[in-house]
């Protein structure tokens, strides 16, 4: 499984592969984004069985970024980790393609719960 993980702090990127691996996902290939724009490239370059985005990012969101690969036609399985998880968010994230919003703080049993039915 290859895995894109999009966020603007490298940090968080380093977290979110840390809580990957212990849900699980240690086998994955990582790429990683800076932003949505960056995410576009990455997409095309190594084709992700799945994108985990960042919500709010400079040069694209992460919400431009999924809207901007649906229009291209491009149905990779895509979902946020972000710090807001409204309803209104949650709606949005949907409407738009998401498959799943994860609020941060995060456990490994949100990926694995996220991530189960596209790894199978």
């Amino acid at each position: 499984m290859k895995l894109l993980i999009v966020d603007d702090s490298k940090v968080m990127r380093q977290i979110v592969k840390k809580t990957l691996r212990e849900a699980g996902f240690g086998g994955a290939e990582i790429v990683e984004a800076s932003d949505g724009a960056e995410a576009l490239t990455q997409v095309a370059a190594h084709s992700p069985d799945v994108v985990i985005s960042d919500w709010n990012m400079p040069v694209k969101t992460g919400i431009e970024l999924l809207t901007e690969l649906r229009a291209a036609g491009n149905a990779v399985p895509f979902g946020f980790v972000t710090s807001e998880g409204s309803d209104t968010m949650r709606a949005r994230a949907m409407d738009a393609g998401a498959l799943f919003l994860i609020v941060k703080p995060f456990k490994p049993e949100d990926f694995e719960r996220a991530l189960s039915s596209i790894a199978a």
